[in-house]
């Protein structure tokens, strides 16, 4: 299932639109993120994303495609590397809550999956903020702010999604 995730994960980054004004795309990565980790825990789901983050800093074309983000590890010390570095986090966060209940409801299950979000946007940000603009408002502004909006949206659209990745790891279990 771990292998699973990870594949999950790499398919959604293929998915991307160049955002404007900024170097971090729109991708549906955050959305496979969070979701695999609802359906496999904190720990496993963490391990996914940690699998992911290293298969794409070998080298492979598991990261979005980007003509101006660098291929491979650089890609970790580019403008989307505290994403990528939070994923792990943010799957850990989702997971925990996710066994303590909260996948049980699409409220509760949107809830988690903000909680991880929020992992995300931190690492981003942070990163932005500390790496690039030198700026909180600025990078609030280009790694945050036009992003929020889509991503509540790919969360609402995976917490309805979750009963039936359940139903597939029953399945596959």
């Amino acid at each position: 299932m771990v292998g699973l995730a990870v594949a999950v994960t790499a398919a959604s980054a293929q998915f991307t639109t160049v955002a404007p004004f900024t170097a971090v795309p729109f991708t549906l990565t955050p959305m496979a993120v969070l979701l695999t980790a609802a359906v496999l825990g904190s720990r496993l789901g963490a391990l996914a994303q940690v699998a992911y983050v290293l298969v794409g800093a070998a080298g492979l074309a598991v990261f979005s495609p980007s003509a101006t983000l660098p291929p491979g590890v650089l890609r970790l010390a580019g403008p989307t590397g505290g994403y990528l570095l939070a994923y792990p986090l943010a799957a850990f966060a989702t997971g925990w809550l996710a066994e303590r209940g909260w996948d049980r409801r699409y409220l509760t299950s949107v809830a988690a999956m903000c909680v991880g979000l929020a992992v995300i946007y931190l690492g981003g940000v942070a990163w932005l903020t500390v790496a690039f603009t030198g700026s909180l408002s600025t990078a609030l502004t280009f790694g945050l702010a036009q992003f929020v909006a889509l991503d509540l949206v790919k969360i609402a659209v995976a917490a309805a999604i979750l009963p039936s990745a359940w139903k597939l790891v029953r399945s596959n279990g």
